[in-house]
């Protein structure tokens, strides 16, 4: 910041002798009106600066007086000179367009778990273990797979919590399952692939990340057993993304028998599921049913993230990839960013190593069950006669509400206008399917999430929901 406002100094440095201290100020005033020097910044003493520009010191003092005294800069004794907080910059701070509900009342919207539980301290102490224990040649440029200790550790995590066939070698880090799913993506379109299928209702960010690699996202239909194998036969694709363990948003968990039929479509069709495991470690009424992957896993690539167990934020992610795309996807994310932050990486795999991540899922798993067990009672009490569908599982249920609170998008102009978040069943459809089943008379489905609020605001927010809803 210093070194590109320093330029702008250097004119009125040059300026005829009697009026360059006049100069120099106006300079300095320019600099930090214009945002060139932001407020906080530290100036250089009046010595340096002075044999930087090549002028008397006394001059660089005087300037310094004297935008000090019209509250351009501040100074303390033994404290350096500073950009003042009083002068509105030319450009305007930095915005911030992070997906949230501003102003909402209660925000039902599925997808976030409770940041509030976010093990601070236990984080901490993993980054300051990682920054002893990290020695000085890891900080280069990372193998782009990842840093091979976490890799070990999640291998071991995954195939011990998940069940998976998890090899360190096949393991890729990644920023979340979006770039996993983008790797596969341009991967499979260097092997022919022109359309990769989707759960519909499913993710509404699989179209896009597809798209960008050259995909088209073929929707394709659920029932209670999960994705239909006769549909995706005809479909002609020989690539599916999936969510067998809790499907996305409908809560179905896909039965044994569909699993084998949808591993006995890949096999046919020399084809790939891709297997995303979002929030497979919460499950609520029994032990969590293994993954896919570790039936097949040369048909199978397997993808998770911490995003529903620690934070979004963090952007920590991983691909288990068959070994015939693993040189694709390595080439590919090499090329994407050169490999993911390595101080991250080094602080997740101590977490893991030392057991905190095991503690703090039995943590979120315990606080989340007994807010779904809170949001099921609130919805019998304020709409009796809800049903609730899907495993006991995730973060979020399927309420189909009872008759009488329709049509829907009547019912969701309430809810907005009562400050109240919702997301209906239908915003998660294709978009080639979506006209055909928002009909005028339709059922109110709301897909609910609860895992980012407390037991009272649940009840409040289902109070809320129903006063709107009959206001």
């Amino acid at each position: 910041m210093w070194a590109a406002a320093w330029e702008l100094l250097l004119p009125a440095a040059s300026a005829p002798p009697r009026g360059r201290g006049r100069a120099l100020q106006s300079a300095l005033r320019e600099a930090v009106r214009s945002g060139r020097l932001a407020a906080g910044t530290r100036l250089p003493s009046s010595r340096e600066l002075a044999a930087d520009l090549g002028v008397s010191r006394g001059l660089v003092t005087e300037a310094y007086e004297q935008l000090t005294a019209e509250g351009y800069l501040r100074s303390g004794r033994g404290a350096g000179t500073w950009v003042g907080d009083a002068v509105r910059a030319g450009a305007a701070p930095a915005r911030d367009l992070a997906p949230r509900a501003p102003g909402a009342t209660a925000d039902f919207r599925p997808g976030t778990p409770d940041l509030s539980l976010f093990p601070r301290t236990a984080w901490a102490a993993a980054h300051k273990a990682a920054l002893t224990r990290l020695e000085r040649h890891a900080l280069g440029y990372p193998d782009p797979r990842g840093l091979p200790e976490l890799r070990t550790a999640l291998a071991a995590l995954l195939a011990r919590r998940r069940g998976v066939v998890a090899d360190p070698e096949s393991l890729v880090i990644c920023s979340g399952v979006a770039q996993a799913l983008s790797l596969l993506g341009f991967a499979l379109r260097e092997r022919g692939h022109r359309a990769v299928g989707v759960e519909d209702p499913g993710s509404p960010e699989h179209g896009g990340l597809f798209a960008a690699a050259g995909l088209r996202a073929e929707g394709l239909p659920l029932d209670g057993c999960g994705l239909t194998p006769g549909p995706l036969r005809d479909s002609g694709v020989r690539a599916v993304v999936i969510t067998p363990a809790h499907q996305f948003p409908t809560g179905v968990a896909c039965s044994p028998g569909r699993r084998a039929a949808l591993l006995d479509w890949a096999r046919a069709v020399d084809g790939l599921i891709v297997e995303d495991d979002y929030d497979g470690d919460f499950r609520y009424d029994r032990a969590p049913v293994g993954a896919l992957q570790g039936l097949d896993p040369e048909r199978v690539a397997y993808t998770g993230s911490v995003s529903k167990s620690l934070a979004p934020g963090l952007r920590l992610g991983w691909l288990l990839v068959p070994r015939r795309l693993a040189g694709a996807v390595v080439r590919r994310k090499r090329t994407m960013d050169l490999g993911h932050p390595v101080l991250d990486q080094a602080v997740l795999a101590d977490f893991v190593v030392r057991g905190a991540y095991d503690r703090h899922l039995r943590r979120c798993q315990r606080a989340y069950r007994e807010r779904r067990d809170t949001l099921t009672a609130a919805l019998a009490e304020h709409f009796p006669g809800t049903e609730v569908s899907g495993i006991a599982a995730g973060l979020h249920i399927i309420a189909r509400l009872p008759e009488g609170y329709g049509p829907e998008p009547r019912f969701l102009e309430r809810a907005a206008a009562a400050g109240i978040a919702v997301r209906p069943l239908a915003d998660f459809r294709t978009p080639a399917r979506e006209p055909a089943e928002r009909t005028p008379d339709a059922a109110v489905r709301l897909v609910l999430g609860y895992a980012h609020l407390t037991p009272a605001e649940i009840v409040r927010g289902v109070r809320l929901l129903a006063d709107a809803a009959t206001g």
